[in-house]
């Protein structure tokens, strides 16, 4: 069986804990290291508890990543399946790249906001491809780096592209809430428990930092460029999950654009379309998006939902390596809703 070499920088936060969880049971990954400065020789079940019993691995501060990753444990001979998952702060892991001569050998995943988009997608010889399989599995597949989506960007891009692919977008309404493990696990004044218990509150009105990276997609599928994407995201007072809505002009019959969402997401199998209410307890603690339309009259809402954690981070991220070595998409990540 194919084992790919796996390390992480970056491993004491959410994402690098999700990411941890998934790949110690990935049968065809080996995490030769998890990278954390600040944790460096504690038990990674210290820092994640939830792995009591699960791995005895530590975190290290040591730098060597092309040995650590390039070397197999068990011949002693260098193994070419290798990938670097960067779970570090928006515009960190671009300083990373630049100050560590990482082997061209090792393939890259990376969590952050620093080569989304198209104009920083380039690094000296690196050239990063937008990780969202649902749009761009093909140049996944032959990528050698990868810029994973926003948690965000990806909720309310699985309920727009196949509207795009149609052309029928120009102005769009978009509200969306987020859990409290969107913001990180850095503590600030919107995270505590006891602001966020029984409270929400509206933020980055308009200006949310995945706007740009949302439009680059639509405008890749779509003949017109010219939209207007308006999006006021919130934060809830619940742990983890993202519920979009969307808002659109449309003169299509529900019929039609249903039919548009099953032909688009055919052979994706992270994306369903209900036909009934859809909410949070259906996706949390799994990769898949779960999406519902609603319409009356000219108005058509697009109601999207997924785990932040997972298809809006780590889960994709994996659901990314996955397709770049040439594994089944869906390996390691068949999980089940928390959904009592």
């Amino acid at each position: 069986m194919k084992k790919i070499n796996v390390g992480i920088i970056g491993g004491a936060g959410y994402t690098g804990g999700e990411l941890i969880r998934l790949l110690i049971n990935h049968p065809n990954t080996d995490i030769r290291f998890i990278h954390s400065k600040s944790n460096a020789s504690n038990f990674i079940s210290n820092v994640h508890q939830d792995l009591i019993g699960e791995t005895d691995l530590k975190f290290t501060d040591n730098n060597n990543f092309n040995e650590m990753l390039l070397n197999s444990s068990s011949t002693g001979e260098n193994r070419e399946e290798a990938v670097l998952f960067l779970c570090l702060g928006h515009g960190d892991s671009k300083k990373f790249l630049a100050e560590n001569n990482i082997s061209g050998n090792i393939k890259i995943i990376d969590l952050a906001n620093d080569f989304r988009l198209t104009e920083n997608s380039k690094l000296k010889t690196r050239n990063f491809i937008y990780g969202l399989p649902e749009l761009n599995k093909q140049q996944i597949q032959s990528a050698h780096n990868i810029a994973n989506p926003g948690c965000f960007a990806t909720s309310i891009q699985l309920g727009l592209l196949p509207l795009a692919k149609a052309n029928l977008l120009d102005e769009i309404y978009t509200t969306g809430i987020t859990g409290s493990t969107g913001a990180g696990q850095s503590l600030n004044a919107t995270s505590h428990f006891s602001w966020r218990a029984n409270n929400i509150q509206a933020y980055k009105t308009l200006s949310h930092q995945h706007l740009g990276e949302i439009v680059q997609s639509i405008i890749q599928l779509q003949t017109n460029p010219n939209i207007e994407l308006s999006f006021v995201p919130w934060r809830g007072d619940f742990t983890r999950g993202i519920f979009i809505s969307s808002t659109i002009h449309c003169e299509e019959s529900l019929g039609t654009v249903k039919k548009l969402f099953k032909d688009f997401y055919n052979g994706n199998p992270f994306v369903f379309l209900s036909d009934d209410a859809i909410f949070l307890k259906q996706v949390v603690n799994t990769n898949k998006c779960v999406i519902q339309l609603e319409k009356v009259g000219s108005k058509l809402v697009v109601h999207s939902a997924l785990d932040n954690l997972l298809k809006g981070a780590s889960g994709q991220a994996v659901q990314n390596m996955n397709l770049m070595f040439g594994l089944e998409e869906t390996m390691g990540l068949k999980l089940k809703a928390n959904y009592f």
